[in-house]
């Protein structure tokens, strides 16, 4: 998980002592740290300080929510009143811990969440070999591990919901892309181009002439 909390000795505090429930953690001191991570890496769950340097807990937040990702948040933070809370929930925290705390409550707390999001988890979808993982947003070909862009993620997720289907551009362009893409442009067989590549020989991806795209099963 990620701890954003710019209070050096307890945020080591706390990852120490998740290492003793064998839960592994990653620390951010700031709110650039925090979204440079949330960049490059997958967390289960979010524990956020409301009050940190840079972006604040509330603008991580709602990065977080903004992204879809579905990551459970966990506020711990000194801020206590009513309307405090009132305002973390609304902002999308799935749980909120005042300061100071119990170790303990905080484990407790996180497993709950964990438990509710394995619930909620979209389901791994596999065909011709391919292993598409939502949650973890992780593709593997035949027991090894494809690293792709977000874009090409998402046009391989709506390759593969169509089960060998053909897909056409536009639909591509609609799904994968937001509401503002060009129609004319040619990002979806630049994209479709470079992920047959990413998932290597033989291909997988056809090109159905004047159709569309396909997973050739």
């Amino acid at each position: 998980m990620l701890i954003v909390e710019d209070e050096l000795y307890l945020a080591e505090a706390i990852r120490d002592g998740l290492r003793l429930d064998a839960i592994a953690a990653d620390i951010a001191g700031h709110g650039d740290a925090a979204l440079e991570l949330l960049g490059v890496n997958t967390y289960d769950i979010a524990v956020l300080d409301r009050d940190i340097p840079g972006p604040s807990g509330d603008e991580i937040a709602t990065h977080i929510v903004e992204s879809g990702s579905g990551m459970p948040i966990l506020m711990l933070t000194a801020a206590d009143r009513l309307d405090d809370k009132a305002s973390g929930f609304g902002l999308g925290a799935d749980d909120y811990l005042t300061k100071p705390f119990d170790l303990r409550e905080l484990v407790l707390r996180l497993r709950a969440l964990d438990r509710r999001r394995a619930h909620a988890r979209p389901p791994v979808r596999e065909l011709a070999g391919l292993r598409v993982d939502p949650f973890r947003r992780e593709v593997h070909r035949d027991g090894r591990y494809v690293a792709l862009t977000r874009k090409q993620f998402a046009v391989l997720e709506v390759l593969v919901a169509a089960e060998g289907g053909v897909v056409s551009a536009e639909d591509l362009l609609e799904r994968a892309w937001d509401e503002h893409a060009d129609p004319l442009t040619n990002a979806v067989r630049i994209t479709v181009s470079s992920l047959r590549k990413r998932l290597g020989e033989p291909w997988l991806i056809a090109t159905v002439p004047g159709v569309g795209y396909r997973i050739d099963a």
